[in-house]
């Protein structure tokens, strides 16, 4: 937690910051301190244990009273109440909320919600939040009890023609009326209540929810953001019942968008009254003068807000704020102003790093992720690593690990003197002679009076060094203790390079132009090495670098903000209308800092509108004032973030927002004169520590407040403050700026660029890991930044990988589960299709060609929207590595608009088909030839009814210019790696890294076999079948003498009059996906899984269909089922819902596509989770006002199907009931499976229920479409759709150790805790692994 307080009349004013929050040493809070005096101000830095019963109950206040102590000279008894006449403010930070949420002690809370939604929460956005889990872990929604309202509000199509109202809206709305009151919204929409509030049943609902306990409500109605009146009604009755915490989740966020909103009024009434109790009994603490104390909290906006407009879900970034604030406004010295320079924030701590960036402005961002709850609010954009001074470190399947698990404080490293310590960075620092103990306070031990103990961890450290060596290969040399600790801070150095290349490269910024702003109890130690790593040439270390989330909090503005949602296209009057909007949110926002005292020249106001393309998703929040040209300053905005405009689109205003702020406190100075500061004085001491370059060395230590301001400490050296530790590496300078803090000059390492010997080290290996992975990524960064299709751009329907010279996978972001291995198949098609012996041999490659492909079983492909491209990269006439991205294009013809129908029989009605392309020759772009390719299926017209050729032309070039410049980036940091390691040693770590995986999948095999009790040659055989009757069968003969395995489909049926065939690349991403499922430990994922692997399916079967066979429901129907497969001959898991449930409606305008959840089946130690997608898919599904605002219907129900999971031992997770209306008549189709076969359970479990497809008429009628079906939909129809449970695993009443099954194949366990995952980087990663 960060304090801060100011304290004294009579210009007596003392700042106070105590850090309470984790940082490298967990229990040691800091508190900060600035006492003005006649000879100005001093500054103070003293340290409080954040629990200490015995002596003080509360640590703010504790520090509050050591303060005044000092300052007044005179006792303040702990056992009295504090005396706060010399007190004029006081201003803190929290982890309350934050804590709250991650250990679940927040308020118990009730949710009140529209009805047919209260399962919406739970199922979010369907997504699961790591890919690779068979046993998927969700948090548990925060509310314990929900009633529904009986209410509905429905927005009605409107006058004009367009996307929504269609081309007839006048006539479709007299043929199929809406009944129900008309209102018009805040947004100026007109809204249709169809279904008022029966207040009488809330009431008596409420009523029961008192009766047991309950006081904190939170309210959520769909459309409550437009029409606000329901939610106000309801609240009403709630408080005359009695309930004290009541968040209407259009007060809480007025922002459209159920779910979102839904999670932080939730959150809202779930931590505010946590928070409240919290800031009670630190009030108590003092006398009652306090009520004339401007009393204010840090808010995760950087703003801080007094104590009653403070709450629960503003307050998560509370302290991590402070530090964005305090390093935005302190990196400056002589000739270099804050706000004049690009600076990336690096605070590490105790068990993570924030990593942030600052312009000369605050970079927002609106939606975040903590402890699995989604918190729609302004927040800094401030991204986290799992890698800080606890990071535990693991040498595992020859890879050495830093976390993301974390020591934490108990049983903390092993230098704490714990019992049960973990070795962690901090020991490997303590090791490497980079941490001093005699400069720590004694507060370790069973007395709380002991060092650090350094040998204790230089001797788990060795510990470590001879598991290492046991496990190196013959002959290679060992590694001592200094080698393995300073290897293991080299890699977590790199896993915390990532997000700074993010923040920087990834976004067209220049790393190396940046200053690295180093803050918090860690920080010091590694920041010459990771600004060197990024070739930045500057780091700031500010004098109180320990505690600068404190002297943040004491800089903060005080700000208020107002938002509403906004209905509005940009045109003239309607930008009048909009700025009206915004002077009266202004005015509102302006009064409150006024009626908090501030004058009005001390008051500032920033306005905003979300502006956003008509027909996409992806929302600018774009500065705007009364003059400004505000489509050309969206336009510009989006520019810059995405590389291009949309020519001749609408632009659309969602939200309007004011944030006024009412000046802070002035950037405290140092008392520290200038002029000559004479030469450097002698160091406190000389230590030996351990460099990268050079090894131990005798490394001189100061004191910063032995220094002046001039001297320059040259590396190495370690330069102490009270609270931190600079180390000052070789070849770098650390100079002492005129206000008393420190700017270090980064050299090059002596010697130049390192290069790594040929042999695997596991060091490098994990190191290249990070590299490749990284390449891989900003690929995918580029990719979305310059496409325009909203597949691509906002779905993120793509992949970017990276291959060594024979094609294998090198790196392959963990994006869609179905790419996943897929693309070497496709490249090493091209490899020979363009060699000696292929087809075009007379052409071959050159220098400047870059290859497309999309056809499934000719090239590798997985069905025709998805098209690869394909880059060879030379060097001296030969291929020394190829990258390539493959994205799923709206349309590539067809015969129905988005290239997937429901019911093709040959792949020509799917769309264009591409098999060997050069779409770029000798560097230039051939526009011509892949037009006529993705034209050609429009040519069939006269033979094939309906058939097209691409529908969108242009989105197709401009994707596929973007999958260019994606591969175009990825050359260049491949080829900046080779400049900086050599091409003999980036090869031979494409190598390492590929057999690094293949081991764990070998180890895996050989411990499958084991635990089966298999011969030392064994099979296991699996087998289900699809709806209609087609087998799909499966051996897999494990061979323990090398871990290898054939997995055998012989006896899978054969291919089908439909398109559920399914390609060879997609039962390879089936089976990778699930050996990388079935690996015990975080792997690497590239070809390497797939070495131990011989695959034989059958010619002909439904995985290896004709060329010509129709293929586009294999891709996301057959490729469930082989997992499905999969999994039960390891048995890993019962049988999930084993489907997409492909839903698409439209007209001849307009298209919607999304694909449903479903249950997770069970497995050994687990129940199957309801309502989410499983393995081969993990898309996220369209918010229920988003989907009502831009489409044609009503979702009447979006709930889990309770019993639908299989019963067993473990439960398998419930399926969902989605139902959809149609306001005006629309095609329908849905493509799925599951509706005559169930998934069956395993291991005695039993199997769930089948999915079910109604089509309800508005007559009364049910009627069954099956599992494939189109139907024409009439206003007023609805479709029904319940989605298959996952199946059971076990007998019900079956006694099964938890651990697991010794028979059975181990499964990823190792589950990270549910840390804040905050900022535009853990939303992209997200967004990319839920695509």
């Amino acid at each position: 937690m960060m304090r801060r307080a100011q304290v004294g009349p009579g210009g007596l004013t003392t700042p106070l910051g105590c850090v309470l929050a984790a940082r490298e040493l967990y229990l040691q809070p800091n508190v900060f301190a600035e006492i003005p005096g006649p000879g100005g101000k001093r500054q103070r830095v003293l340290k409080l244990l954040s629990e200490d019963l015995a002596n003080y109950s509360d640590a703010p206040r504790e520090g509050i009273r050591r303060v005044l102590e000092e300052v007044t000279g005179r006792p303040h008894p702990r056992e009295e109440p504090l005396d706060t006449s010399r007190i004029a403010s006081i201003r803190m930070g929290t982890t309350v909320a934050t804590n709250a949420l991650l250990e679940r002690k927040g308020e118990r809370c009730a949710l009140v919600t529209t009805r047919g939604f209260k399962d919406l929460l739970h199922i979010g956005n369907q997504s699961r939040p790591r890919i690779f889990d068979l046993d998927i872990r969700v948090p548990d929604v925060l509310y314990e009890r929900t009633v529904e309202v009986d209410e509905e509000v429905v927005l009605p199509l409107g006058q004009h023609p367009g996307r929504r109202a269609g081309r007839r809206p006048l006539e479709d709305a007299q043929a199929y009326p809406l009944a129900g009151r008309m209102l018009e919204g805040v947004t100026g929409e007109l809204i249709c209540v169809r279904r008022e509030l029966d207040l009488s049943a809330i009431r008596e609902s409420l009523q029961a929810l008192h009766a047991d306990g309950y006081r904190s409500l939170a309210v959520v109605l769909k459309h409550a953001a437009i029409f606000p009146d329901n939610e106000k009604a309801v609240g009403q009755v709630a408080r005359e019942l009695g309930f004290t915490q009541v968040s209407l989740s259009h007060e809480v966020m007025q922002m459209v968008k159920m779910v979102p909103r839904g999670f932080t009024a939730t959150a809202d009434a779930y931590l505010t009254p946590h928070i409240m109790r919290y800031i009670t009994a630190f009030q108590r603490g003092f006398d009652a003068g306090l009520h004339s104390v401007q009393l204010s909290f840090m808010q995760s906006d950087g703003g801080l807000a007094p104590v009653d407009a403070f709450s629960g879900h503003k307050a998560i970034l509370s302290g991590p704020a402070g530090g964005y604030v305090g390093y935005a406004l302190t990196t400056q010295w002589k000739g270099r102003e804050a706000k004049s320079q690009q600076v990336i924030g690096f605070d590490m701590g105790g068990t993570s790093t924030d990593v942030s960036r600052f312009a000369g402005t605050y970079e927002h961002v609106f939606e975040s992720v903590t402890a699995g709850v989604t918190i729609q609010a302004p927040q800094l954009d401030i991204n986290t690593v799992a890698a800080g001074g606890g990071s535990c470190l693991y040498f595992r399947t020859g890879v050495f690990q830093v976390g993301p698990e974390s020591a934490g404080a108990h049983p903390g490293p092993v230098c704490y003197r714990k019992p049960g310590g973990l070795p962690a960075l901090t020991d490997a620092n303590l090791t490497l002679g980079r941490i001093l103990p005699e400069f720590f306070p004694h507060i370790f031990g069973p007395s709380e009076n002991q060092p650090l103990d350094a040998d204790a961890a230089r001797a788990a450290l060795a510990a470590l060094a001879r598991n290492i060596n046991a496990s190196s290969p013959a002959g290679q040399p060992e590694k001592s203790v200094d080698e393995v600790a300073m290897g293991f801070v080299r890699v977590a150095n790199e896993a915390m390079c990532r997000p700074i290349r993010a923040l920087t490269q990834m976004r067209g910024y220049d790393v190396a132009q940046h200053v690295l702003a180093c803050f918090g109890g860690a920080g010091g130690q590694h920041a010459c090495a990771i600004a060197r790593n990024l070739g930045m040439h500057t780091i700031f270390v500010h004098r109180y670098a320990g505690v600068l989330s404190a002297v943040g909090i004491g800089l903060a503005d005080v700000v208020a903000e107002e938002q509403e949602p906004s209905a509005e296209e940009l045109g003239p009057e309607s930008i009048a209308k909009l700025n009206a909007h915004l002077d009266r949110l202004q005015e509102a926002a302006v009064d409150r800092l006024r009626m908090q005292g501030f004058h009005p020249d001390q008051v500032s106001a920033e306005r905003f509108m979300n502006l956003r393309y008509s027909g996409t998703d992806v929302a600018v929040m774009t500065a705007c004032s009364p003059e400004d040209d505000v489509a050309a300053a969206f336009e510009a905005a989006y520019k810059r973030e995405f590389g291009f405009v949309l020519e001749d689109r609408a632009i659309c205003c969602d939200d309007v927002r004011v944030r006024a702020s009412g000046a802070g406190a002035e950037l405290p100075r140092s008392g520290k004169l200038g002029g000559d500061p004479g030469p450097l004085p002698a160091p406190s001491c000389v230590t030996t520590a351990y460099f990268e370059a050079g090894g131990r060395q005798d490394t001189p230590v100061y004191v910063l407040r032995d220094l002046r301001p001039g001297h320059a400490v040259p590396g190495p050296a370690i330069v102490l403050d009270d609270i931190s530790t600079v180390v000052v590496e070789p070849a770098c300078t650390a100079h002492v700026t005129p206000t008393g803090d420190l700017r270090v000059d980064v050299g090059a390492a002596a010697g130049g660029a390192q290069q790594t010997p040929t042999e695997c080290d596991p060091i490098q290996l994990a190191i290249f890991s990070h590299r490749f992975m990284g390449i891989a990524e900003q690929m995918g960064r580029v990719l979305q930044r310059t496409s325009i299709s909203v597949n691509i751009k906002e779905r993120l329907d793509f992949s970017c990988a990276l291959f060594d010279p024979a094609g294998a996978l090198v790196a392959n972001a963990p994006h869609l589960p179905v790419h996943l291995g897929a693309m070497s198949a496709a490249i090493q098609f091209q490899t020979h299709y363009w060699g000696p012996e292929g087809e075009g041999a007379a052409e071959g490659l050159h220098p400047g060609d870059v290859l497309a492909s999309n056809h499934p079983q000719l090239a590798g492909g997985s069905h025709l929207p998805d098209i690869t491209v394909i880059t060879p990269v030379f060097n001296r006439g030969r291929i020394e590595f190829f990258v390539a991205s493959r994205g799923h294009h709206a349309d590539v013809g067809g015969i129905t608009p988005g290239s997937m129908p429901p019911n093709s029989r040959r792949l020509v009605e799917e769309g264009a088909a591409i098999i060997a392309f050069k779409l770029v020759r000798g560097g230039q772009f051939q526009t011509k030839g892949i037009t006529e390719l993705l034209q050609s299926p429009g040519k069939l017209a006269g033979s094939i009814a309906n058939i097209s050729g691409t529908r969108n032309l242009s989105d197709n070039l401009s994707d596929l210019k973007a999958q260019v410049a994606a591969n175009a980036r990825g050359i260049q940091l491949v080829s900046d790696l080779i400049e900086e390691y050599g091409l003999g040693t980036v090869q031979a770590y494409m190598g390492f890294i590929q057999a690094n995986a293949e081991a764990a999948v070998r180890e895996m095999l050989c411990r499958f076999s084991e635990a089966q009790g298999l011969p030392e040659t064994g099979t296991v055989h699996a087998e289900d079948q699809m709806d209609d009757g087609t087998p799909i069968k499966l051996a897999v003969t494990v061979d323990r003498r090398d871990g290898s395995a054939v997995f055998d489909f012989a006896g899978t049926g054969p291919e089908v009059f439909g398109n559920t065939n399914a390609p060879p690349a997609v039962t390879y991403s089936a089976i990778i996906y699930s050996l990388r499922c079935m690996v015990r430990q975080e792997i690497p994922l590239n070809q390497g899984c797939m070495k131990p692997i011989t695959v034989r399916i059958p010619e002909g079967c439904l995985l290896s269909p004709a060329p010509e066979a129709a293929v586009v429901g294999g891709n996301v129907l057959t490729s469930q089922r082989v997992t499905d497969v999969v999994l039960r001959a390891f048995t890993a898991a019962a049988a999930s819902q084993g489907c997409m449930n492909n839903l698409t409606f439209g007209d001849a305008d307009m298209g919607y596509y999304e694909t449903i959840a479903g249950g997770a089946g069970a497995g050994c130690g687990w129940h199957g989770r309801s309502g989410v997608h499983t393995h081969m898919t993990n898309t996220r599904i369209t918010d229920p006002e988003i989907l009502e605002r831009r489409y044609p219907v009503v979702l009447r129900e979006f709930s889990l199907r309770p019993g639908s999971g299989g019963a067993g031992r473990w439960r398998g997770g419930d399926g969902v009931v989605r139902e959809i209306e149609a306001l005006r008549p629309l095609t329908v189709s849905i493509l799925s499976e599951r509706r005559a076969v169930p998934p069956p359970g395993l291991d005695g479990g039993e199997a769930a229920q089948r999915g079910v497809n109604l089509l309800l008429r508005r007559d009364g009628r049910k009627v069954s479409l099956g599992g494939k079906a189109t139907v024409e939909l009439r206003g007023g129809e609805r479709l029904l759709i319940l989605t298959p449970g996952g199946g059971g695993f076990g007998a019900e009443g079956e006694e099964v150790s938890n651990a697991g099954d010794s028979r059975r194949a181990t499964v990823a366990t190792d589950h990270r805790h549910f840390l804040r995952s905050s900022g535009s980087l853990a939303k992209y990663r997200a967004d990319q692994e839920s695509a």
